[in-house]
């Protein structure tokens, strides 16, 4: 039998389907990622040639290669974190820099490699190593984004409930994945689009949170519990009917993330018109004429 995946945390939308409206365009791969992911074969070398060496040039060679290993890794990361961070309006800076420590991790896995010729030689091929890491790769952001006369208390408002929303959105692509599908996959991640749109509404108007957290949180957890139940009941016997439920509630929650997000613009739009006309109001008041066009 068939198994719905509404329930209480799913909302109350009218029934569309899943053309009903255009979606966002899908994120792409952080820029720059491909390029952490050759600093993990520019250390192998490090390793096959100290392979009939001493034991002690071996273990400084494994030594210098899991430093220059944590150095991509913390670098690959920094640039997820960094992509993050660009995509929203309001955002945190990332508590640590890992681009920089990264940086640093691999000018001393260098050093570490180098320093067998002499102590100079190591301590400046790691220097030009973190030079130019950091030349390639940029620093990590140092300061929190926010809007133009929005308070600090505000903006932490915000970026809290969205850093809660984008784990509840990460948590469905980590449970989808197990499912195995494309077709899903690709339609999680269609949702998600609409999810971030959405949040950057919120963001560009933190007076919108108020309103919006029932969909920030309970709706995206009831997504996320769905999900997370659909791959574990589709991965057992790949039902076609339980596939169409899950997709189904997707579109539920789709139409009404847009239905809501389109309704925030509207209210933002208002809110605007109205200061436009007391503006107006404030300078006929003031004796200085307007054109009919403005």
């Amino acid at each position: 039998m068939a198994q719905k995946f509404g329930g209480k945390f799913s909302p109350d939308g009218t029934q569309t389907t899943s053309q009903a409206s255009t979606p966002p365009s899908i994120a792409k791969p952080a820029k720059g990622r491909s390029r952490a992911n050759l600093l993990f074969l520019a250390a192998l070398p490090i390793v096959f040639t100290s392979i009939g060496e001493s034991a002690a040039q071996m273990i400084v060679a494994i030594g210098a290669f899991a430093l220059m290993a944590l150095g991509a890794w913390l670098t690959r990361d920094g640039i997820d974190a960094q992509s993050a961070y660009e995509a929203r309006t309001i955002a945190r800076r990332p508590a640590i820099p890992r681009k920089l420590f990264g940086a640093v991790a691999l000018g001393l896995g260098v050093g570490v490699a180098t320093f067998d010729t002499s102590l100079m030689d190591g301590i400046l091929y790691g220097i030009i190593t973190v030079v130019l890491h950091l030349t390639a790769f940029g620093l990590d952001p140092m300061r929190d984004k926010s809007v133009d006369g929005v308070d600090t208390f505000q903006t932490d408002r915000v970026a809290r409930a969205v850093d809660e929303a984008e784990r509840h959105l990460q948590a469905m692509s980590d449970a989808i994945e197990t499912a195995g599908d494309r077709t899903m996959t690709a339609r999680v991640e269609r949702f998600q689009a609409t999810a971030r749109s959405f949040f950057r509404t919120v963001e560009n108007d933190p007076r919108d949170l108020t309103t919006a957290r029932r969909y920030l949180g309970v709706y995206l957890l009831g997504a996320k519990d769905a999900t997370i139940k659909f791959s574990k009941l589709y991965a057992q016997g790949r039902d076609p009917s339980v596939k169409a439920d899950y997709a189904s509630l997707l579109d539920d929650l789709e139409a009404n993330f847009t239905a809501k997000n389109q309704a925030l613009l509207s209210d933002n739009r208002t809110d605007l018109d109205i200061e436009i006309d007391v503006l107006r109001d404030r300078l006929q008041r003031e004796g200085i004429r307007l054109n009919e066009g403005e």
